[in-house]
C-alpha cells in the first residue's frame, strides 16, 4: 500500500472515529448495513489523476466566467436558466467546470458582505432574493445533482472584468497575504463537499523582462516569485484539506541559460503565452511534501487569432507545435512522467483557416496523451474566443462543439464523470455514466477522432479579436496607433438577447474597405437604452450615439477583416436594434 493510501486511510477513519460511527460493535445494527457513498476525491500517480482506489480518471471540461467579474455571479444569469446551462453542461459530456472567482469576492464572502448580483428572476426564480455566495452554492448544489465536479481559479485580485490583464497576484488594497486568507476560507468552507475538488491557484502570473511588476519562477522568497508564492498557497490549502488537488500554471518568461532576472535583454528569455510557460519546473519544482501527490501542473494554450505568436508565422502543423512550443514549455512534464497536465484554458473561433488548425492539432495531442483540459469557454462574451454558447445563452454552437467532443471522456458511447455514485447528467441520464458504472477500466481510448480537413493555408497577419474577461495575449499590450482617416466601409451583423430591464448585445463588424491601423464603430442606440459594460473596445455613450474605439491589440483589421465586440446594457421598455453604424465616419451596411 502506497504512502497516500496509508493516509487517506488515516483521513476516512479519522473522521470517522471523531463520528462515533466505529465505537458501536457492528452486531449491534438493527438493520443490513448500506455502502456509504463512494468518497470522489481525486490524487496524483506519477502523470495521472487517479480516484481514492487508484483508478485513473480524465478531467475534460468547461471554464464559465463571471463570479471574477464585477458581476460576482456567472455571466449569462441576466438572462438565461442557470439548471438548465448547467445541465447542458453534463448531458454534453463535461465532466468538471472550471470557475474563475476573485480573491476579492471570496474576502467578501467571508466578511458576509454582498452586492446584489445580476441575475433574471424571472428567468431564474429559484435563485431569486439571493445573494451570490448563496446562488454558487445552490449550484453547486446542482451540479451535485448532475453528477459535475468543480473547481476554483482565482482569476484575478479584484473584481474586475479586465482584472486577468493585471500580471500578479497582489494589487492595490489586495495582498498576497490576503490571497492566502482567501485560499484558507474556501479550503475550509468546502473541506467536507467533494464536489469541488480543487484550487487553481491563480490565473495567468505573466510579465516581460524590466516590467515593474511580473511573475518570475526561481528558488527565491521574493515577493514576485510565483513558484514560491504557489507552493506557499499550496500548502496552506493542503494543511486544511489534504483532499484537494492544486492546479499550479506558468508564467509567461523564463530566462535562457546562464541569464539572470534582472537581465532586460529582449532575447535572453524563452517567451510563451501567459500562465503557459513551465519551463522552471525543470530547475525548480513546486515541493509539497507530503501532499506532493495533490500537484497538478496547469498551462494555457491558445492560437493566432488571440495573438500572432512567432511559432504561427510561417506553416506550422501539430509536429512543429509539439517540437517548438508544447514540448519544451510543458508537455515534457508529461511525457517524463513528472506530474499530470490539465489544459486550463485553451480554445477559439472556428476562422476555417489557421486558428482552426491550431485548436485540432491541440484537440488531438490531448486525445492521444489523454491529458485533462477546461475549455475556454462556455460563455459566448469572451472577446478573443467566442463561446460554446450563442448569445441567447441557451443555443449551442454545434461545429464548436464537435469539435471539442472527442477530447471529452467516453466509454461505450456514453460520457464519463468523476462522481462514483451520480452518472453524468443525473439520475436516469441517457448521455453519461458514474465512475462506477464505468467498472474497473480508467480512460480507454475513445474512437480516435474523425480526421477533420485541415486548413492548409500559411497564417498572414490575422486582426486579433479583443480579450474581455479572460485570456489574453502573451505581450503586455501597449497602446495602439491612431485610426486611420475615415477609410472604407464596413458591414455589421448585430445580434442581441434581452429580458425585462436589460441586453446583451454582439457586434460583428467586418471591413470592406482599405486596411486600417485603427478604428472607431459608432451607432445610435434605440431610445431607452444605456450601455453599461462592453468589451472589444472603449465604450462611450453621449445620449444616443455610441462609440467604441478599438483595443490596443485588434487595432490593425485588414480588408475583409473582422472584429467581434460587445455590450451590455439596461433598457425602458421595448429595445430595438441600433442604427446608423458607421467605421471611421463612413456608413456601414447592417444585416
Amino acid at each position: 500500500m502506497s504512502t497516500s493510501r496509508v493516509r487517506r486511510l488515516r483521513t476516512v477513519l479519522g473522521g470517522a472515529l471523531a463520528a462515533g460511527v466505529l465505537a458501536l460493535p457492528l452486531a449491534l445494527s438493527a438493520a443490513p448495513a448500506q455502502a456509504a457513498p463512494a468518497p470522489d476525491w481525486l490524487h496524483v500517480e506519477g502523470n495521472k489523476i487517479v480516484d481514492s482506489s487508484g483508478k485513473e480518471v480524465w478531467l475534460t471540461g468547461v471554464n464559465w466566467f463571471g463570479f471574477n467579474a464585477s458581476e460576482r455571479v456567472f455571466h449569462g444569469l441576466w438572462s438565461a436558466n442557470m439548471r438548465t446551462m448547467t445541465r447542458g453542461i453534463a448531458e454534453r459530456g463535461m465532466n468538471v467546470v472550471r470557475v474563475p472567482i476573485s480573491t476579492q469576492l471570496l474576502l467578501e464572502w467571508k466578511a458576509g458582505t454582498f452586492t446584489r448580483p445580476n441575475v433574471n428572476e424571472y428567468a431564474n426564480p429559484e435563485l431569486a432574493g439571493l445573494n451570490s455566495l448563496q446562488i454558487f452554492e445552490k449550484w453547486l448544489d446542482m451540479c451535485e445533482e448532475y453528477g459535475l465536479k468543480v473547481f476554483l481559479d482565482v482569476h484575478s485580485a479584484e473584481a474586475d472584468n479586465s482584472g486577468h490583464v493585471h500580471p500578479v497576484w497582489w494589487k492595490g488594497a489586495i495582498t498576497t497575504e490576503h490571497v492566502y486568507e482567501g485560499w484558507e476560507w474556501a479550503a475550509t468552507r468546502w473541506r467536507t463537499n467533494d464536489t469541488m475538488i480543487g484550487a487553481d491557484i491563480k490565473n495567468e502570473p505573466h510579465g516581460t523582462q524590466g516590467a515593474t511588476e511580473r511573475a518570475k519562477w526561481d528558488a527565491s522568497t521574493d515577493k514576485d516569485n510565483f513558484k514560491h508564492f504557489a507552493e506557499t498557497a499550496s500548502r496552506k490549502i493542503l494543511a486544511i484539506n489534504p483532499n484537494w488537488l492544486v492546479f499550479v500554471e506558468g508564467i509567461e518568461v523564463y530566462p535562457k541559460e546562464g541569464v539572470s532576472w534582472t537581465s532586460t535583454g529582449l532575447t535572453d528569455y524563452h517567451t510563451m503565452w501567459w500562465g503557459g510557460n513551465l519551463r522552471g519546473v525543470r530547475d525548480f519544482p513546486i515541493d509539497l511534501g507530503a501532499n506532493q501527490d495533490q500537484l497538478v501542473y496547469s498551462p494555457h494554450d491558445y492560437g493566432p487569432l488571440v495573438h500572432l505568436q512567432p511559432w504561427f508565422r510561417g506553416e506550422f502543423d501539430r509536429a512543429s507545435l509539439e517540437r517548438d512550443v508544447w514540448d519544451p514549455n510543458w508537455l515534457y512534464l508529461h511525457k517524463e512522467n513528472t506530474a499530470p497536465l490539465l489544459i486550463g484554458e485553451w480554445g477559439g473561433f472556428m476562422d476555417g483557416g489557421p486558428n482552426e488548425k491550431w485548436m485540432l492539432a491541440l484537440r488531438d495531442l490531448i486525445v492521444d496523451r489523454r491529458l485533462s483540459h477546461t475549455f475556454w469557454v462556455l460563455n459566448p462574451n469572451s472577446g478573443d474566443t467566442g463561446g460554446l454558447l450563442g448569445y441567447d445563452w441557451t443555443t449551442w454552437d454545434e461545429e464548436k462543439y464537435a469539435l471539442l467532443e472527442p477530447a471529452l471522456w467516453q466509454h461505450g458511447g456514453k460520457f464519463v464523470g468523476l462522481d462514483h455514485d451520480v452518472p453524468l447528467g443525473g439520475a436516469g441520464s441517457t448521455t453519461g455514466i458514474s465512475l462506477s458504472q464505468l467498472g474497473g477500466s480508467g480512460p480507454s481510448p475513445t474512437s480516435t477522432p474523425t480526421p477533420t480537413p485541415t486548413p492548409t493555408v500559411t497564417p498572414t497577419p490575422t486582426p486579433t479579436p479583443t480579450p474581455s474577461v479572460s485570456p489574453t495575449p502573451s505581450i503586455t499590450p501597449t497602446p495602439g496607433p491612431s485610426p486611420t482617416a475615415g477609410t472604407g466601409a464596413c458591414t455589421v451583423v448585430y445580434g442581441a438577447s434581452s429580458w425585462s430591464s436589460g441586453l446583451t448585445g454582439s457586434v460583428r463588424l467586418t471591413n470592406a474597405g482599405a486596411a486600417l491601423s485603427g478604428w472607431t464603430l459608432s451607432f445610435t442606440a434605440p431610445a431607452g437604452v444605456t450601455v453599461t459594460q462592453g468589451w472589444g473596445g472603449t465604450w462611450t455613450q453621449t445620449g444616443a450615439q455610441v462609440t467604441v474605439t478599438n483595443a490596443a491589440w485588434n487595432g490593425a483589421l485588414a480588408a475583409g477583416g473582422t472584429v467581434e465586440i460587445g455590450f451590455n446594457a439596461s433598457h425602458a421598455g421595448s429595445a430595438g436594434a441600433p442604427t446608423g453604424f458607421a467605421l471611421n465616419g463612413t456608413a456601414c451596411a447592417a444585416r
